[in-house]
């Protein structure tokens, strides 16, 4: 393959990187630059493939996790993310069998559940959300102690 059919392929993968801006392609733009030096010093397509593949993996695999670490460094948590770990006071019994529970967090009230159907938690119990599946919360009765 001709260099430029290389470059061409880097400048595609770096016109998505930018409009996403979500390290998507980035990985794949250094296999392919690997690839472009590769047809200018006009090895076989099958090294060029291979190499596009091996480098592009490589980038993927050992740099990915470092620069999610860097990049999502600060980023505070927004919205419902946000409660995850704090408590909230129970304001309808918790019953999964039964459909029925509320909690309210400061003055906003969220549907809660257990993660286990056979727990109940009363009225006025402390709980510790869990977790968030869509607008339900997963809580845990917080003990004291």
């Amino acid at each position: 393959m001709e260099p430029i059919i290389w470059l061409g392929v880097l400048a595609v993968l770096l016109i998505i990187e930018a409009i996403t801006t979500g390290l998507t392609t980035i990985w794949f733009a250094g296999g392919a630059l690997a690839a472009a030096i590769a047809s200018y010093l006009e090895t076989g397509i099958v090294v060029q493939l291979i190499l596009f593949l091996c480098v592009s993996l490589v980038l993927l695999i050992f740099t990915r996790p470092l620069a999610v670490k860097y990049m999502n460094k600060g980023v505070e948590k927004t919205n419902a993310e946000s409660h995850l770990g704090k408590t909230a006071v129970v304001i309808q019994e918790i019953d999964n069998l039964a459909q029925t529970g509320l909690v309210r967090i400061g003055d906003i009230e969220w549907m809660a559940r257990t993660s286990d159907d056979r727990q109940k938690i009363p009225v006025n119990a402390v709980v510790t959300i869990k977790e968030i599946h869509g607008v339900r919360l997963i809580v845990e009765e917080k003990k004291e102690g």
